[in-house]
């Protein structure tokens, strides 16, 4: 995919346009919990990835034996003893990498553990950072779909919150905004900094980013996750992902008046 190829920017400002050089190299990292099924293969697909040379995995607690395995796979492997969340597995990630940066510190594509040999997938995320028409992507997916071929995810209402809040605070609704496929500028990164704890961190990222103008687009990548089940399980994580995100808009002053329950923002398009 060319950068004509993309969808016109959301937020945008002359105040933070990025000045690195575009040419720069970009690290993966990857933040995962007990993922030793998934972990190798994710890693093996990330290297197939041309521009990204290097791949950090950072291991959040994990209970088996997905330190041991993303090692074998040939990622820089960083663990927190206790699980402490995704937003401080990204941060650590960000601090492996800055510390192996010289001079020129490398982007950041931040991907999910469980995406395995579809992981090669997200290569388009980084183009637009790289050649400057981005400081920030996010990756929007095909429908997932479970094992039995059955749609997954559920009704829809955690993505219907986080998009309302981020369209109340910087007037632009993206399709997918709870995403966690994204690759971001060094800058871009660091002015985020401290992210947005638990499952709110990709919608705070997006409006504090957003605020501070730096751009943002939406890229369509063909990868695939584990999907989430309508059990009792699913509906308990969806609960819990509904009211990290309110908390996040909170925080932001950005909670919607209909409480995220209105389809009335548009969804940015691929020209």
């Amino acid at each position: 995919m060319s950068a004509d190829d993309l969808p016109d920017p959301g937020p945008d400002s002359d105040e933070n346009v990025s000045t690195e050089p575009f040419e720069r190299a970009v690290a993966c990292v990857i933040p995962a919990k007990d993922e030793a099924e998934r972990i190798a293969a994710t890693v093996d697909a990330v290297h197939k990835i041309i521009g990204v040379d290097l791949v950090v995995v950072v291991d959040d607690g994990s209970t088996d034996r997905t330190a041991e395995a993303a090692e074998q796979a040939g990622a820089v492997v960083v663990r927190h003893e206790k699980n402490r969340g995704k937003a401080a597995a990204m941060e650590t990630g960000a601090a492996a990498v800055a510390e192996r940066d010289g001079a020129r510190p490398r982007h950041l594509l931040f991907l999910d553990a469980d995406l395995t040999d579809t992981a090669a997938g997200a290569g388009p995320l980084m183009e637009p950072v790289q050649t400057g028409r981005a400081d920030m992507t996010i990756g929007t997916l095909p429908a997932q779909v479970r094992a039995d071929g059955s749609k997954a995810g559920g009704h829809g209402f955690v993505v219907r919150l986080s998009r309302a809040g981020i369209q109340e605070a910087i007037g632009w609704a993206p399709e997918q905004p709870l995403s966690g496929q994204r690759c971001l500028t060094r800058a871009a990164f660091d002015s985020a900094v401290p992210l947005a704890a638990g499952f709110g961190v990709e919608t705070a990222l997006t409006i504090d980013l957003g605020r501070k103008g730096f751009r943002i687009v939406e890229v369509p990548i063909d990868v695939r996750h584990r999907a989430t089940g309508t059990d009792l399980r699913g509906q308990l994580h969806r609960a819990k992902q509904y009211l990290h995100v309110r908390r996040a808009l909170s925080a932001r002053s950005a909670l919607p008046a209909d409480g995220g329950g209105s389809s009335r923002f548009p969804r940015k398009t691929t020209q």
